[in-house]
């Protein structure tokens, strides 16, 4: 059994010693937060300048806005904000050149993907980790992720190793020494399988500038946009990573994720038309509880206060938003290609659950492929420990009141438990 982590400085931090240098030094920066110096820095890494279409500049506009404009951040969180959007403008630059050098990467196609959706902290990243140790399907490492392409005339390290994994295992071991907590929560070294929807950050789209920052107008702004665009780029960055690819062993049949897609399942249904969708269901009621105790702690190295009550408020909103869309779009899915999946059911046998998904997408479950499934769980056995949550303690709110906003999820989904 894992061991308990009670986090009992959630909203009033004590810092360790590295904590409080790193913040007095970020206090020291002044990141230029605006579209201009982030567009010209990408363009000097990349020696290129072809944005394609400009119709992404209102959204890197709004970010820009909101993240400078709000005097809650501290100024390591504006600079570690920059740095993702010029990584994203970087990619943005690169994937722009790769298809002006070789149109022929259109003609690809994402042949029969296995897409999970569900809510964040339903289980999800573990389906997607399992399913993406079967060699016979592709996924898409955190490292690669972050930066799709590499920078021109980048070579490899010693030891072969691709310069962009290792920028990213040494983020992430930074990450580590800052919130030290992260690995029970939401593990984040190269090697794990993460959500496509990073493939929509070079278009600067997705709910996921919501998970980096406090971001309402950004989030008002994503509701009011046609998703179909962003799903797009999406998909054909999934056919330039398949593209480069050419010639090795590679699988080409993906395995992907993302809670944002229960919002957006008729987008999703329509630009993959012959995926598989498998929908995990947890209690909202966990999931927020999950979420919101990391987001408050990822914020005591971001945020001059921890924003409790906001959080609570914005993600109970924000998880209900979600599941209203699963709750109205589910029956849209060709019931031939779509599976619902019970968050206890996943855990009681999660590679049973996987041999379910399979017999939906038409992929037989082999012999080779059910020991590198057990493999994968005998390997990854929780090891970072469990956090203890407190919702009325750390949030002022109790399960039984939360549980309130989430009836009509219960009503059409009885089979999920309520985890109190």
């Amino acid at each position: 059994m894992s061991a308990k982590i009670h986090i009992n400085d959630l909203a009033n931090p004590v810092y360790t010693e590295s904590q409080r240098a790193a913040l007095d030094y970020g206090e020291t920066l002044t990141p230029d937060l605006t579209p201009a110096s982030i567009m010209a820095e990408a363009e000097q890494k990349t020696g290129l300048h072809d944005w394609g279409a400009m119709d992404f500049m209102p959204r890197l506009a709004l970010l820009c806005e909101e993240w400078g404009s709000d005097a809650g951040l501290v100024g390591l969180a504006r600079l570690t904000l920059r740095n993702k959007l010029l990584q994203h403008a970087t990619s943005r630059l690169l994937i722009r050149d790769q298809f002006k050098r070789h149109p022929e990467i259109h003609a690809l196609r994402i042949e029969s993907p296995i897409i999970v959706c569900g809510l964040p902290r339903s289980g999800t990243t573990h389906l997607l980790n399992l399913m993406a140790a079967d060699s016979r399907l592709r996924s898409l490492p955190l490292w690669e992720s972050y930066e799709p392409v590499p920078l021109p005339g980048e070579g490899l390290l010693p030891g072969g190793i691709d310069q962009r994994y290792q920028r990213c295992a040494s983020a992430w071991e930074a990450a580590q020494t800052m919130t030290p907590h992260m690995a029970a929560m939401h593990p984040m070294h190269p090697n794990h399988i993460h959500e496509e929807l990073e493939l929509m950050g070079p278009n600067f789209g997705s709910y996921n500038y919501e998970w980096l920052s406090y971001s309402p107008r950004w989030r008002d702004n994503y509701y009011a946009e046609d998703q179909t665009s962003q799903y797009e780029y999406m998909r054909d960055v999934l056919k330039l990573l398949t593209w480069q690819q050419r010639g090795t062993t590679r699988p080409t049949r993906w395995v992907l994720k993302c809670p944002q897609h229960l919002e957006q399942l008729p987008v999703l249904n329509k630009i993959f038309p012959d995926a598989t969708i498998a929908i995990t269901h947890r209690d909202p009621v966990a999931v927020i509880q999950s979420s919101i105790t990391m987001l408050a702690y990822v914020q005591r190295m971001t945020r001059r206060e921890i924003m409790t009550g906001q959080l609570l408020h914005y993600w109970t909103d924000r998880i209900r938003h979600l599941l209203l869309a699963c709750t109205n779009d589910r029956n849209k899915l060709p019931p031939e290609r779509s599976i619902d999946i019970v968050f206890h059911e996943l855990i009681n046998d999660d590679v049973a659950t996987v041999e379910r998904i399979y017999r939906t997408s038409g992929l037989g479950m082999t012999a080779q492929a059910r020991t590198e499934l057990s493999r994968f769980v005998t390997d990854h056995k929780d090891d970072y420990g469990r956090v203890a949550y407190d919702l009325k303690g750390q949030f002022g709110t109790s399960a039984e009141e939360l549980g309130k906003h989430f009836e009509f999820y219960y009503d059409a989904f009885p089979a999920v438990r309520r985890e109190r």
